[in-house]
């Protein structure tokens, strides 16, 4: 997949990995639609690199509607809808302490926002036999996040529904890909500055990130493991699930007793 004249919506774009992704496929020659809830963030990202902003919530499928219709009218027709938007609240106890507020949340933004999107561009795509949906899912989507079950049990539900649209519409003309990242510096591992993350292993900057995921895109991979590790965890999980269990509970007991708690932004750095 070629990068150049393609017209790709972005959503979550005004921040983080969705500017970069942003940037990185405008460098590419795309024509870059940005969506995010803070319009003057994604219309500073857009004017930046010449793309168009839109604000949309991703959680009302009305929004993702009226944002393909603006998009389609103001553009043309959509080749690339990215769902890139995603949230993490973490637990303050046990692995179903999180509140229902927090768990519908994940659940809209990071699998009902899909199927939004999908609904949305696929029947077009299909006519005409092309399309590209990729979602934003995460390694805890393949593998789990300690500290946040509501986070890791969404990201796996998005891994399912991206397998899903691969296997019913592969043969319709329409590639699908999902990106399973490790850690990112960003907002979400408590980085107001991507530098701030420099040196720490396994931490990708949002740029390097944007850029693995775009050749991924290029090469039509499904599975997009930003992190190479990811692929040797999801192996080791596979073929020994039992030690695999063993060794994540006994991670876990080391993090409580180095830090006293399982916060993304400072278990991070320990691990």
């Amino acid at each position: 997949m070629n990068f150049t004249g393609k017209t790709v919506i972005i959503t979550g774009a005004g921040r983080g990995i969705g500017a970069a992704l942003a940037r990185e496929f405008s460098a590419r020659g795309a024509i870059v639609a940005l969506a995010d809830l803070d319009k003057d963030e994604v219309r500073a990202v857009a004017l930046e690199i010449g793309g168009s902003a839109y604000v949309c919530d991703v959680t009302i499928e009305q929004d993702i509607q009226r944002l393909v219709a603006r998009v389609q009218a103001e553009l043309g027709e959509i080749d690339i809808f990215f769902s890139n938007a995603g949230i993490c609240r973490g637990e303050p106890d046990h692995a179903a302490s999180a509140t229902n507020a927090t768990w519908q949340a994940c659940w809209e933004v990071h699998v009902m926002a899909h199927v939004y999107a999908t609904r949305a561009v696929l029947p077009a795509m299909i006519a005409r036999g092309d399309g590209y949906l990729i979602q934003m899912a995460s390694a805890a989507g393949v593998l789990n996040q300690i500290g946040d079950t509501a986070y890791s049990t969404t990201k796996h539900a998005a891994v399912g529904l991206a397998e899903a649209l691969a296997i019913t519409h592969g043969n319709q003309g329409i590639k699908v890909s999902v990106a399973c990242p490790q850690y990112v510096a960003t907002e979400m591992l408590g980085y107001d500055d991507p530098a701030q993350a420099n040196g720490l292993p396994g931490v990708l900057s949002p740029q390097d990130l944007s850029q693995r995921v775009a050749d991924a895109m290029e090469a039509e991979t499904f599975m997009i493991l930003p992190h190479p590790e990811v692929a040797e965890y999801m192996e080791f999980k596979a073929s020994h699930y039992e030690k695999w269990l063993g060794s994540m509970r006994n991670l876990r007991a080391k993090i409580i007793t180095k830090l006293g708690n399982t916060k993304l932004t400072e278990m991070h750095k320990w691990i």
